[in-house]
C-alpha cells in the first residue's frame, strides 16, 4: 500500500492552487497560448480560462497574462509573479514528497500500525538549532563526519552513526540542521589550545543571568547564534560582557543531524 497526497493551496478559504491548476501553468509557460495549454493539460478551453480566471481573481497579483494583437495575433504567458508561484509551488510539492516519504519509513499502513508517527510532529528542546547543508561526508567502519555549512560560513563537523546517516538518507548538498543543548557548549576567552573539531569565533550579544546559571547568545556570523548555558561565576571568571570577542567550542559527537 502506498501513501499518496494532493497539495492545494487555498486563499480566503477557497481552492486556490490544485495540481489540475499548476499544470495548466506549466503548459502556458511551454506553448504561449491557453488553447494549446488546455490541449497539453487536457481541458476544455472554457474550463482552461475559467481557472485561469479563478486563480487571478483570488490572487493579489496577476498570475497570468493576456496578450493581443500583435504580429504574432496575441498569446498568453505567466506574469514574473506566476512565474515565481510557480518555483515555489515546485518546491512545496517536493517537501510534500519528501515527507511523505518518511511517513512511509515510520509507519507501516498494510499492518494498521502507527506505532512512531509522533516523531515527524516532535518538538526539540535543544536551545541550538543551526541550518547548513552538506558539503562533506566521511564515512568510517562504524560512524561518520559529516560537513556542514552554515549560513555564516562557518564549517560544523558532526559525528553520526552510519545507520543514521543511510536512515536519514544524507548526501552532500541535502540541506539540514545541526542541534546541540546549551550545556554542550564550551566558552572560552584569548588563545586555546583545543581537540574539540568545532571552534568558532563570536560577540557576545546577550546575558541573561540567574542565580546559579547564566545564558549567553553569542553570533557567530550572519546571523547564525551559538547559545551556551554557564554558571553566574564562570562568566565574571572569563569577564564576559556585551560586545566581547569569544570562542565557542562543540564536540562533533554532541552535534545531531535532523533533516
Amino acid at each position: 500500500m502506498e501513501l499518496t497526497s494532493n497539495l492545494t493551496l487555498e486563499l480566503s478559504d477557497q481552492p486556490f492552487l490544485l495540481e489540475k491548476r499548476i499544470e495548466l501553468l506549466k503548459a502556458i509557460k511551454n506553448h504561449g497560448s491557453i488553447s494549446k495549454a488546455a490541449k497539453a493539460v487536457p481541458m476544455s478551453y472554457k474550463a482552461a480560462w475559467d481557472a485561469v480566471d479563478t486563480m487571478n481573481n483570488l490572487s493579489h497579483t496577476p498570475i497570468v497574462s493576456r496578450e493581443t494583437g500583435g504580429k504574432g495575433g496575441g498569446g498568453t504567458t505567466l506574469t514574473r509573479y506566476g512565474e515565481n508561484l510557480l518555483k515555489t509551488y515546485t518546491i512545496l510539492k517536493e517537501e510534500q514528497k519528501r515527507f511523505l516519504e518518511r511517513l512511509k519509513l515510520v509507519t507501516d499502513v498494510d499492518k494498521g500500525t502507527l506505532k512512531t508517527i509522533g516523531r515527524l510532529s516532535m518538538q526539540i528542546s535543544a536551545r541550538n538549532q543551526l541550518s547548513g547543508s552538506i558539503k562533506k561526508i566521511v564515512k568510517g567502519m562504524v560512524n561518520s563526519q559529516l560537513f556542514v555549512q552554515l549560513k555564516s560560513g562557518n564549517t560544523l563537523i558532526s559525528v553520526i552513526t552510519n545507520d543514521a546517516v543511510d536512515a536519514l538518507g544524507l548526501e552532500v548538498g541535502d540541506d539540514v540542521t545541526a542541534i546541540f543543548k546549551s550545556t554542550s557548549v564550551l566558552v572560552g576567552t584569548g588563545e586555546m589550545r583545543i581537540s574539540a573539531e568545532n571552534c568558532f569565533e563570536g560577540v557576545v550579544e546577550t546575558i541573561r543571568e540567574g542565580k546559579v546559571n547564566a545564558e549567553v547568545v553569542i553570533e557567530i556570523g550572519e546571523q547564525d547564534r551559538v547559545v551556551a548555558v554557564l554558571t553566574t561565576d564562570s562568566i565574571g571568571e572569563l569577564g564576559l560582557e556585551k560586545g566581547r570577542t569569544v570562542s565557542t567550542l562543540i564536540k562533533s559527537t554532541d552535534i545531531m543531524i535532523g533533516k
